[in-house]
């Protein structure tokens, strides 16, 4: 597959066209962002750990039901997947109380929820990608009811598979952020990726964060929390 021009870049990644209209091939990237791009900075070999990691999850969610944009990976940044318009509604479900869930509601981090909360924010980085429920989703036209139904589904299918995939890691699954897009026939698949950018993960006994936190909160160590939570990983998928 021959990779053409580069369509887009973003904080984490550069996405290319391919001869094939119908797939494109996405490249990992070291640089980090957080606070909406505010705070910069490296994490190396950042963007080969969230390529493997991705892939091989969204690998793993297609065994259990849920379909995915990945196709294929090429090298240990580079990964051919599906062509989608993503909808523009970042999901994030929580199963304890961190980061901003604990900032907007005036709780402490670690509260351990009855069952997992879903929530959507408007993914506009110019408005700072801000809350809204189902009801703002269908004003603003972002995504039909029904698209919405099948998120919040396969959300919850993702976390219920992904929080026992990570205890049998030793790994508690705080929270996470998804991105879905729309296949050229209208099917919604699980896009973007997985990685310890995109979800909260602390160690079952010890609760060190072992995800993109310590780079937020400056508190070092980045670095081996993201090859520590890849070996965990690596190893629970022997």
């Amino acid at each position: 597959m021959e990779k053409l021009q580069q369509l887009y870049e973003g904080k984490a990644k550069k996405v290319f066209a391919t001869d094939d209209p119908e797939k494109l091939i996405v490249e990992y990237k070291d640089d980090a962002t957080a606070f909406n791009g505010l705070k910069k900075g490296t994490i190396k070999g950042k963007g080969v750990i969230n390529n493997q990691m991705s892939n091989r999850l969204m690998a793993y969610l297609e065994k259990q039901g849920v379909p995915t944009h990945y196709i294929q990976e090429i090298n240990e940044r580079e990964t051919i997947v599906k062509k989608v318009s993503i909808v523009p509604l970042e999901v994030i479900v929580r199963n304890i109380s961190a980061g901003s869930f604990a900032k907007h509601y005036g709780v402490e981090e670690g509260i351990v929820f009855d069952q997992p909360t879903i929530e959507f924010s408007y993914k506009n980085d110019e408005l700072g990608d801000p809350l809204l429920n189902r009801y703002h989703a269908l004003a603003l036209k972002l995504a039909t009811a029904e698209e919405i139904d099948t998120i919040e589904k396969y959300a919850f299918k993702v976390n219920q598979v992904l929080k026992a995939f990570w205890l049998s890691a030793g790994v508690t699954l705080v929270d996470f952020k998804l991105e879905f897009g729309r296949l050229s026939d209208g099917t919604i698949v699980l896009a973007d990726e997985i990685s310890p950018d995109t979800s909260r993960l602390w160690d079952v006994k010890t609760h060190e964060k072992l995800d993109k936190d310590r780079f937020r909160r400056d508190m070092g160590g980045v670095e081996e929390a993201y090859a520590e939570i890849m070996k965990r990983m690596e190893a629970t998928l022997a």
